[in-house]
């Protein structure tokens, strides 16, 4: 096996980053634990790879792409799907959406627990692509078999520019100064909504629902699945005490469910 070239430290923990989330969602998604055996060997290329370009900004920018073979591809979509017939040759549509939206689990929970390993707050934008144009200074090849014995096989490309900023992230400016107030211009505290900022508010995730007549309700058993009106690739609600105020996208933090929000709704009434 070809001995694995030296990385910086700092890119090394970006590219171990992103193996602990995608073994923690995977393991989460497949109900068995999910442990990858990282090599230097590159993936086989092949016209049918699946690619996705993840976008970085916040602390640190540049880009990354993921390589996933086809068939891996399809299994992790089956998995999400619970699919248990052999893998066709070609993913449908169902699996190229559950594959994405998989993958963005993954880059979710990257987005959390990577924060600390750059030093500042990560934003990843994850979208299915064609194959980069750039030539990565990075690489991680992950490689593991699931419960039917079928390689998964995942590879990890870091650009130049991402690498870059890792190994040397910006240095931030320090905070202007801020003039003191004189007592008639400093905000009175106990005023308007500082007095409610430590109320505790119950907020709620809404993945779907379903109307069902009583006697679809009664005849509810142990093993009975309940269809939702939403799909795996719909945002999940957040309601406020009922109200729905935001959408967004499940990931997993720290063996959690969370919720990334994409959408804040305008709570403003109409004019």
């Amino acid at each position: 096996m070809t001995e694995a070239p030296q990385l910086a430290p700092a890119l090394n923990a970006w590219l171990e980053g992103w193996e602990k989330c995608l073994q923690m969602v995977l393991s989460m998604t497949t109900g068995e634990t999910v442990a990858f055996e990282a090599s230097a060997e590159a993936l086989p290329r092949a016209d049918s790879d699946l690619w996705f370009t993840v976008a970085v900004g916040g602390a640190v920018q540049g880009e990354m792409a993921l390589r996933l073979p086809c068939v891996t591809g399809i299994r992790l979509a089956q998995s999400l799907l619970q699919e248990t017939e052999p893998p066709p040759d070609v993913p449908t549509s169902n699996h190229k959406d559950a594959l994405e939206e998989l993958l963005r689990q993954v880059a979710g929970q990257a987005a959390t627990s990577l924060s600390s390993t750059v030093g500042g707050g990560i934003q990843l934008s994850l979208a299915s692509s064609a194959a980069p144009s750039w030539s990565p200074s990075g690489t991680k090849n992950l490689h593991t078999k699931d419960e039917a014995g079928t390689p998964v096989d995942i590879e990890i490309q870091v650009s130049a520019a991402l690498a870059t900023a890792l190994v040397a992230p910006p240095k931030v400016a320090p905070p202007a100064p801020v003039a003191a107030l004189s007592p008639a211009q400093a905000p009175l505290e106990g005023t308007g909504y500082e007095r409610l900022r430590d109320v505790m508010l119950d907020v709620k995730l809404r993945f779907g629902s379903r109307r069902m007549l009583l006697r679809d309700v009664l005849a509810l058993s142990a093993g009975v699945v309940v269809e939702l009106d939403s799909n795996v690739t719909s945002p999940v609600d957040l309601l406020l005490d009922g109200r729905l105020v935001a959408r967004g996208d499940v990931v997993v933090v720290d063996g959690k469910y969370g919720l990334r929000v994409t959408q804040v709704l305008d709570s403003s009434p109409p004019a």
